[in-house]
């Protein structure tokens, strides 16, 4: 196996990665959005994991596929960004269709940063932007794709 130009998921033809950062709360959210649905699994490992519809990845569920996989900082706070994503892809018309509904499936998981010294005064979950802020039409790919680390002191 031969490492794509970027050595990352960037270089899996049909997804897009994106991150949404705030410098001020010292956190941000990774969003990998497929082209079309694909499938994903997830284990899951931890005293207290925080994630949000990553059951829907086990095999033995009726989802197939998915729309999207978030990752974001922000403990509890942070799975917010998966609704930013839901309402991104719902807005493109992209999910699982069910009689008239049609709902982005969207898993996530977070990661505890909250005492990194980052500003979390905030009255709204800032969160829910960031993940809509990703699921913007990407930028052309390019050979460079910068490096985003957590922040989890």
């Amino acid at each position: 196996m031969r490492p794509g130009p970027t050595n990352s998921l960037a270089d899996i033809g049909g997804l897009r990665v994106g991150n949404a950062q705030d410098a001020a709360l010292k956190s941000g959210a990774t969003v990998v959005v497929g082209d079309a649905p694909f499938i994903a699994s997830v284990a899951v490992m931890g005293g207290a994991p925080g994630t949000r519809e990553t059951d829907l990845l086990a095999p033995d569920k009726s989802v197939a596929a998915v729309d999207a996989l978030v990752l974001a900082g922000g403990s509890a706070f942070g799975l917010d960004a998966c609704s930013g994503v839901v309402d991104g892809l719902r807005a493109d018309g992209r999910g699982f269709r069910v009689g008239a509904a049609q709902i982005p499936l969207v898993p996530g998981a977070i990661l505890f940063d909250l005492l990194n010294g980052g500003d979390k005064g905030w009255a709204k979950n800032p969160y829910r932007a960031l993940g809509l802020a990703r699921t913007a039409p990407p930028r052309p790919r390019s050979k460079s794709v910068a490096s985003v680390q957590a922040q989890a002191r």
